[in-house]
């Protein structure tokens, strides 16, 4: 992984396997950080993976292929990441 400055932005190569353990973390603390759910960085990254994922055959609105490709087999089934009533 490297970064390096262009103007005012910041250009990454990282790894894969690497931004998926990134967009995981970050995933499981929206809870907490509410401030996430507005960060470009990980709407960005999100629109990147279900890209990948795509290319790869994953059905990115089935969570449990999602969540596999992730590299989270055990991930929650949509009714327990969205309980009855939570909207």
């Amino acid at each position: 992984m490297n970064f390096q400055m262009r103007g005012e932005a910041v250009v990454a190569a990282m790894e894969l396997a690497d931004l998926k353990l990134f967009y995981r973390v970050l995933h499981s603390h929206l809870a907490e950080h509410e401030e996430l759910m507005d960060c470009e960085l990980l709407h960005d990254l999100q629109n990147f993976l279900h890209e990948r994922a795509r290319a790869e055959g994953v059905d990115g609105s089935d969570h449990g292929q999602w969540d596999a490709w992730l590299g989270n087999p055990a991930g929650s089934s949509c009714a327990r990441r969205d309980p009855p009533g939570s909207n």
